[in-house]
């Protein structure tokens, strides 16, 4: 007797299991932030073989955080199918000028503490 393929109830067979399942890990309850609003900052300058959650514009770039948004898995690890632990993300404003080379607008990102570093005071 064969056993019948388990299916949903509109009939269609069940998918894989979801790949956020295998990237689970035990997570730390607290995590302490770095930085904190008004704090300035310069994001990492890499280029990885892999897809990045900081994008290319603000790479090795200067700005304020914001505010902080909570901690998160880093997407980069979780996207490969890594366990990421939680870690702190903050909403960073850049000068459109630091950017582009012109603009009198901010430019805001939200990017993960482990692509920043803070500045040193020769380089603000």
């Amino acid at each position: 007797m064969t056993s019948r393929r388990r299916t949903t109830r509109s009939g269609s067979t069940r998918s894989r299991r979801c790949s956020s399942r295998r990237a689970s890990a035990p997570r730390r309850r607290y995590v302490v932030a770095d930085f904190a609003a008004g704090d300035q900052v310069r994001t990492t300058r890499f280029d990885p073989p892999h897809h990045c959650r900081l994008p290319r514009y603000v790479r090795g770039a200067a700005g304020t955080v914001i505010e902080q948004q909570g901690s998160h898995p880093l997407a980069d690890d979780r996207a490969r199918g890594i366990p990421a632990e939680p870690e702190p993300v903050y909403t960073v404003r850049f000068l459109a000028r630091e950017l582009f080379g012109s603009g009198d607008h901010g430019v805001t990102v939200d990017i993960w503490e482990s692509h920043l570093s803070p500045m040193k005071g020769q380089d603000r």
